[in-house]
Order: C-alpha cells, then structure tokens, then sequence
C-alpha cells in the first residue's frame, strides 16, 4: 500500500476542498452526508500519496479498493467510498479534462443485505407514551419543560417519518401551517422541498411545546427545538435525548432517530400498501430506497403466519 500522508498534504489537496465547498453551499449537501464524503476522499488521497490525481487510473482504483477490501472493509462501505471517488473525478473531468474517470465501471464486492430494523406498532406506541426525564445539558430531574419538548420530537419523528437533520432544521415559523392544515414543509437532500402530513397526536405535543420553547429560547434563535441554553439543539443532543428517553423506560432494546423514520415506513407499508405515496412522505429519490420496507412487512407477516396458521405450526 502506498504510504501515508498528512491529511491536507497531498499536491492536490486543494481540489478536493473546491468540491467539497462545491457541494456544500451550491448544490446544500446534508453535513452528514459531506461528513462522509470528506473522509472518502481523505482515504483517497491517502492512497495516493505524492501521485497526482489525473495520473490516477483504473488499475490503481481496482488495487486499492481490493486492498480495502482485504483490510476488513465491506462491500457497503467500499460501495459508499467508490460513490464519493467516482462523484470526484467526474467534477474533476469536466475542471481539468481528465481523458475517462478512473472508477468508471468498477463495482464493490457485494455484502449481505441489511434491513433496517423497526419498532413493532405496540412497541412505537409504548415508547412514545413513555415519559424521560434529566437532560444532558444539566436539567434537574423531573423538567416538564424538557419533557415536553423531548415528547414533540419524537413524535414528529414518527407521525411524519422525518430525518434527524430535518427536524433539526425545523424553525419555529414553520409551525403555524402544521398546525393548521396537518402538514409540515422540509427541505430534504440536495435542497429538495416536500410537503409531509403531520397527525393530531404530533400537532397536540408540538402545540404544548411551544408556549414554553417560547419562555427558554433566546430572542434571536428560530430553531423550533432549542436547548436549556436556548439555542438550535445539535443532532447529537436529540441523539442522546431518545437514548435517555428510552432507558428511563426500561425500553428493551436501544432506539435511534432513524429507527423511528424505519418504523413509520413500515407500519404505513402494513396498512396502506402504497409503496409511492411512502416514497414521497419519505423524500426518497428512488423507490428502490422504500422497497426495502416491503421486505421489513414480509418479515412480519411470516412472523403471523408461522404463529398463527394451523399448517405452519410444529406439532407439540
């Protein structure tokens, strides 16, 4: 393998940070997202060494992924890795004219199929009714003012199937219109606006959060969910905030933000069948991202039918 640089050593270094600015404040990439593509190309670079990125090519890409590969990374993450590269040289082709991108045809080595995991109805249910208290910014225990905001979360989390970004990017001059006509607008990836519905249950926890997000946010903050200190709580603090939630509740099993945007996918998929009106709710920009929910409701339906059809059971 090549030998490592510093990060910010490599001769063209400077490219990788015009696309990556590129991608940030002309085409709104989530930070998420950037997150990941910053270390893509980080490990790219590394890889490289001294070699200039144009002398790059498809023997070169083929041995360090294959290096990846046999140093434990997976066919998810290498796929992910390749997606960024590949992203990369074709902005770089159309700056520099490269000849051909040097990740063009090239796949990563397959790995098994992961679904996502997702609460049961009754699970997402007994969850949501729980109750949480302390904070990790130092609320003494038993705060009505967290809890309160902390119950709106999340359950706009599962009444509208958001992302952890697009809740925290809620402001709180969105809200009249949720409140009123049951829907809510987000921007999702790549600056793409869509209109969510919102249900009573999500309407009525944000109608009572919002008297006292009021009283603690500072007076020039817009963010409609606000810390102790009254300022745009950061995805990490939401993060740590269903944790706490669900460990107060002796909850059996350890729930994410994202869990919750699984759940609502799939407990729509079980009743409506709608794989489309899904895809929209959930911003996908391919239905081939809300297909995997299908499988998550032929999962429990196997689960009904192998408890409950007198063909399926074992004999005692």
């Amino acid at each position: 393998m090549p030998a490592a640089v510093t990060p910010g050593g490599h001769p063209d270094q400077a490219l990788v940070d015009a696309w990556l600015a590129e991608l940030t404040w002309q085409r709104r990439y989530s930070p998420h997202t950037l997150s990941n593509y910053r270390r893509d190309l980080a490990r790219l670079l590394q890889l490289a060494a001294t070699t200039p990125l144009a002398r790059i090519d498809t023997f070169l890409i083929r041995r360090w992924l294959a290096q990846l590969h046999g140093g434990g990374l997976g066919g998810r993450s290498l796929g992910r890795m390749l997606s960024a590269w590949r992203g990369f040289f074709t902005w770089l082709g159309r700056r520099e004219r490269l000849d051909a991108n040097p990740c063009e045809g090239i796949r990563p080595p397959k790995s098994p199929k992961r679904l996502p995991k997702a609460l049961a109805v009754d699970e997402a249910c007994r969850l949501l009714d729980g109750h949480s208290v302390g904070d990790q910014e130092g609320a003494e225990e038993g705060d009505e003012v967290l809890l309160a905001r902390d119950r709106a979360m999340f359950e706009l989390f599962y009444s509208s199937g958001l992302r952890l970004v697009e809740l925290v990017q809620l402001d709180r001059g969105e809200v009249d219109r949720m409140l009123h006509e049951a829907e809510l607008r987000v921007v999702g990836k790549r600056a793409k606006p869509r209109l969510i519905p919102v249900g009573r249950v999500a309407r009525e926890a944000v109608s009572t959060w919002l008297p006292l997000r009021d009283t603690l946010a500072a007076d020039d903050e817009n963010a409609l969910f606000v810390g102790r200190r009254g300022r745009r709580l950061s995805p990490r603090a939401i993060q740590l905030r269903l944790t706490l939630w669900t460990q107060m509740q002796a909850f059996p099993q350890h729930v994410h933000p994202h869990m919750l945007r699984h759940s609502v996918a799939s407990h729509l998929l079980q009743s409506s069948g709608d794989l489309r009106a899904v895809q929209e709710m959930l911003g996908h920009a391919s239905i081939a991202s809300t297909q995997v929910y299908t499988h998550l409701d032929f999962q429990h339906l196997s689960k009904v039918y192998d408890r409950a059809h007198p063909r399926a059971r074992r004999k005692g």
